[in-house]
């Protein structure tokens, strides 16, 4: 239990990289033609990587992969025969795609059963709800708890409530998330998701409801992983679908008391091994550099994993195909990491990075794909001052697919998060997540969701920029480590 105390813990400063990676407080660079650097790269390889883009354009397998991921494998949760299946299913289809070096790298990963709930207002005005349970929620009794409820508009207030309000109650937190292109809104919704659990049993409430983690209007609710202090309490945790959480508040503001029914049984189970699974397309001159390509391959429960991140899947390992169909190999390997269990606890990126610290230097770049299919609309960076250059010069090729520049203090995803902290260098193409929030986490993530011929401008974009980073005479510097934050 311990493990997977630590492993949720994990999550919140994480997803918190959605900021980064929206490039919130950060300053883009000035317009390319302002900078003077536009003759960094060859003109030979830039013309080798538009050729590529054009190709990946018109003719690539990558819906055709994630159709395979969605429909053969489906949902994906750590520890699952799901996630076991999917680890079968990843060794096959790259080795099918002809990528060389096809391994695994045992994770150990927790398990997670999220059982059956009901769950209803008693009073003032009865009405069934409708709710998922957080990732890591223990369970009710067998005859479920019935709790007067209070409300709070955001996480903030409940801190800031005394334990004698909260005590005996169920705790619901609002806080509506905002629509935006960049996802920005997500990084401060979920907050609620991850610390409302440990805040609320702190302060003796029975059972926490939260407002989705999402923008759909839809009537299903938005899961994704909770968190707890291993010395405190646990408590039964819930997700309400947003119309839901609309009725909620309507009787909470009607001035009568309100109670809700709860019966859960979801569970935590022993831990379980899963793995990452990892191919390359190996280089010519420069082999031991690696360009890394991340996704994550688990997936939540509830839907078939398709945009989170059956898309990221597809197109890193799309990306992989082509270049290695290629006349010529790459100059540096390029280096594919589906990883597992993104979703609770970041088992399989801890685990790469713990392996390859020492081989820090030898990661030239990485690239992960991990916010759908959405038509990527910008391109950011977190490379050292001096490696600047680089990026402009590269951007140059995506600006025909409606790319613009953006700043350099890029997250680079959650997968990658634990090489980046080490040092490792990172790009990270802006995909637009104006509807993303609308399917994720909840059982509407399908494959219908995919537009093909935006899932192929990413391919394109991902593929122009891995084969510069493969193929460009000069290499992205190592980073400084980040500082632990405060």
């Amino acid at each position: 239990m311990r493990l997977v105390l630590a492993l949720v813990a994990t999550m919140l400063t994480t997803t918190m990289l959605f900021a980064q990676q929206a490039g919130v407080g950060s300053k883009a660079p000035a317009p390319v033609a302002e900078q003077g650097t536009v003759e960094t790269l060859p003109d030979a390889l830039l013309e080798r990587a538009a050729a590529l883009r054009d190709t990946a354009l018109a003719d690539n397998q990558a819906y055709a992969i994630v159709r395979s991921l969605t429909v053969e494998v489906g949902p994906r949760l750590a520890g699952s025969e799901g996630d076991r299946a999917a680890v079968a299913w990843a060794l096959t289809k790259l080795k099918a795609l002809g990528l060389a070096n096809v391994r695994t790298m045992p994770v150990d990963v927790p398990h997670w059963d999220r059982g059956d709930i009901e769950i209803e207002i008693t009073e003032p005005f009865p009405q069934q709800l409708t709710g998922v349970a957080l990732g890591g929620s223990v369970g009710t009794a067998s005859t479920g708890l019935t709790a007067p409820v209070i409300g709070f508009e955001n996480l903030e207030a409940l801190k800031n409530a005394p334990a004698s309000q909260v005590a005996g109650h169920i705790v619901y937190i609002g806080d509506r998330m905002v629509r935006a292109q960049d996802g920005g809104g997500y990084a401060t919704a979920v907050t609620k998701r991850f610390e409302g659990p440990a805040v609320a049993a702190d302060k003796g409430a029975r059972a926490l409801l939260i407002r989705s983690v999402g923008t759909s209007k839809n009537r299903l609710a938005h899961t994704g992983s909770a968190r707890y202090q291993e010395m405190n309490p646990r408590i039964p945790a819930v997700a309400l679908t947003n119309p839901d959480a609309d009725m909620l508040e309507a009787q909470l503001e009607s001035g009568h008391p309100v109670s809700v029914q709860l019966v859960l049984s979801a569970r935590m189970l022993p831990a379980r091994r899963s793995a990452n699974v990892i191919a390359e397309v190996p280089g010519s001159t420069e082999s031991e550099e690696i360009v890394l390509l991340a996704a994550h391959l688990d997936s939540w429960d509830l839907g078939t994993g398709a945009i989170d991140d059956g898309a990221g899947v597809a197109i890193v390992t799309e990306v992989a195909r082509l270049i290695a169909q290629l006349p010529e190999p790459p100059r540096r390997t390029i280096r594919v990491l589906l990883a597992a269990n993104e979703e609770f606890g970041l088992s399989g990126a801890r685990a790469y990075a713990a392996a390859f610290e020492k081989a820090l230097d030898k990661h030239v770049i990485g690239l992960e794909a991990d916010l759908g299919a959405g038509r990527i609309y910008q391109l950011e960076s977190r490379v050292l001052d001096q490696d600047l250059p680089l990026v402009y010069a590269m951007h140059r090729v995506l600006m025909p697919l409606g790319v613009t520049l953006g700043g350099n203090r890029a997250g680079g995803g959650a997968d990658l998060s634990p090489m980046r902290k080490l040092g490792m260098p990172v790009l990270a193409p802006r995909q637009d997540a104006s509807e993303y929030f609308d399917f994720h986490h909840t059982a509407n993530d399908t494959l219908d969701k995919i537009d093909r011929e935006d899932l192929a401008q990413n391919v394109a974009v991902y593929a122009a920029l891995t084969l510069l980073a493969a193929e460009m005479p000069e290499r992205f510097a190592t980073r400084p480590a980040e500082p632990p934050p405060d």
